[in-house]
């Protein structure tokens, strides 16, 4: 299984607007400076992430975006599903239950691909984003970076 830039920009992002999202709305602009992300493509991904239900606007002065529910109620397989649909690393015909496939009901590997693709999908669902980032905010403190600089998550 191969991310698209959608799932690893719109993660960045998300991490980014629960960063700095706690006690006010966050632009696009800041999210884009941040994290070198160009507005537009934002602008794209933040659609996507609002449709799942996963961020909230807020319009007006003073607007902007925040997440639509707590960090920790918010897995990493939340955000990649929005973004990039089904993260199944195979699909087996084997597995659909209209099992369109001749040779299923005396094949082995169908097990194989259904393992794989439930490692995944438990690893980054049991992945919460309050999570990430307290990682940020220690990896930050650590190496001495001011919260508030520019730098990838």
């Amino acid at each position: 299984m191969k991310l698209s830039t959608k799932g690893r920009y719109g993660l960045r992002a998300l991490i980014d607007l629960a960063l700095y999202s706690e006690n006010e709305t966050v632009s696009i602009a800041s999210i884009s400076a941040r994290q070198n992300i160009s507005e537009s493509y934002l602008e794209q991904l933040i659609a996507k992430l609002r449709k799942a239900g996963l961020v909230t606007s807020v319009r007006g002065a003073g607007g902007g975006y925040k997440l639509a529910k707590p960090a920790s109620e918010i897995s990493v397989g939340d955000i990649l599903r929005a973004l990039e649909g089904s993260l199944d690393a195979v699909k087996c015909p084997g597995l659909e239950e209209e099992n369109s496939c001749d040779g299923s009901e005396f094949c082995v590997t169908k097990y194989v691909w259904q393992k794989i693709n439930d490692s995944i999908n438990r690893t980054v669902d049991e992945m919460k984003l309050d999570q990430l980032v307290e990682e940020s905010r220690s990896m930050k403190e650590e190496a001495g970076i001011d919260e508030n600089t520019s730098c990838c998550i």
